[in-house]
């Protein structure tokens, strides 16, 4: 289950003028959560200076909570005069950049793959965006090339639209990139977790799609190891196109080990440590 951002505020709520509540009003029935100032000169039909003047206004009594420059997050209207924010994270995490969906870590842990609740939201897009910090929370953006940005679904979180890799591409991105997921140990038991739900032939679709070879690796290893057995035909597929050199098996970890001759890995993980989680499953 995904987690929740909560801001306590400390000082008392101010109140707001009829014209202010029938603008909150207004967003909240069509359940506008995060608002521009865009958004508020649309609302009322004023000048954009004035938007900004409305907007301080809110800031100041309290009202709103600022999430970025000319962007924020409105204050829910029953907290009460010491209210305590709340809003999920992942819908904070839509409105930073386009294009993007959430993915790694916190796909696994959205779609139930993972029992532990990552610090930070990993939001894959094509572009390049700097790691911020939002009342507490880290949002960590990985820059994909094109080719390896799809697979995603738009799902409701916080009564808004938030896009996040289905549990294929999960898979997938977290084989591409083992460092934003926790290591391949926890992929490793994310792809046992999801083993009845997954479609196979997608996930290697996905896996080739993505043109890194180490991922076509990773995923044959981590089948073969945890006994996930598919046709004849997709184990032909995957071994066909397994590149030429030799990957490691995890990338968070020292370049040493043992060569898997069969999957042309660099074996940097031991058995009991890549299925150590199985003791608690």
């Amino acid at each position: 289950m995904a987690t929740e951002t909560v801001t306590q505020n400390t000082e008392l709520r101010k109140g707001i003028s009829k014209k202010e509540a029938l603008l909150l009003s207004s967003f909240a029935e069509r359940k506008k959560y995060i608002i521009t100032l865009s958004d508020i000169l649309c609302e009322t039909s004023c000048t954009y200076n004035h938007a900004k003047v409305i907007a301080n206004r809110l800031l100041k009594k309290k009202w709103l909570i600022p999430i970025e420059k000319g962007r924020y997050l409105i204050a829910p209207l029953e907290a009460g005069k010491e209210p305590v924010y709340t809003e999920h994270e992942y819908a904070i995490a839509s409105v930073l950049v386009q294009p993007y969906y959430i993915s790694y870590w916190s796909a696994l842990n959205y779609h139930g793959m993972t029992e532990q609740v990552p610090f930070t939201v990993f939001i894959a897009t094509t572009k390049r965006r700097k790691n911020k910090k939002i009342h507490g929370v880290n949002y960590s953006f990985v820059t994909l090339v094109k080719n390896k940005f799809f697979g995603y679904m738009t799902t409701t979180i916080a009564g808004m639209q938030v896009n996040v890799s289905d549990k294929e591409k999960t898979i997938v991105d977290c084989l591409d990139h083992p460092e934003y997921c926790g290591g391949i140990g926890e992929t490793a038991k994310a792809l046992w977790t999801a083993r009845q739900e997954i479609d196979l032939e997608r996930l290697l679709d996905y896996a080739i799609k993505t043109k890194n070879g180490a991922v076509l690796k990773r995923l044959g290893y981590l089948l073969q190891k945890l006994q996930i057995k598919m046709s004849a035909e997709l184990d032909e597929i995957i071994r066909e196109n397994i590149s030429k050199g030799y990957s490691v098996l995890d990338i968070t970890l020292k370049k040493e080990g043992k060569h898997n001759h069969e999957w042309n890995l660099l074996v940097n993980v031991s058995d009991k440590k890549l299925l150590e989680w199985r003791d608690v499953y």
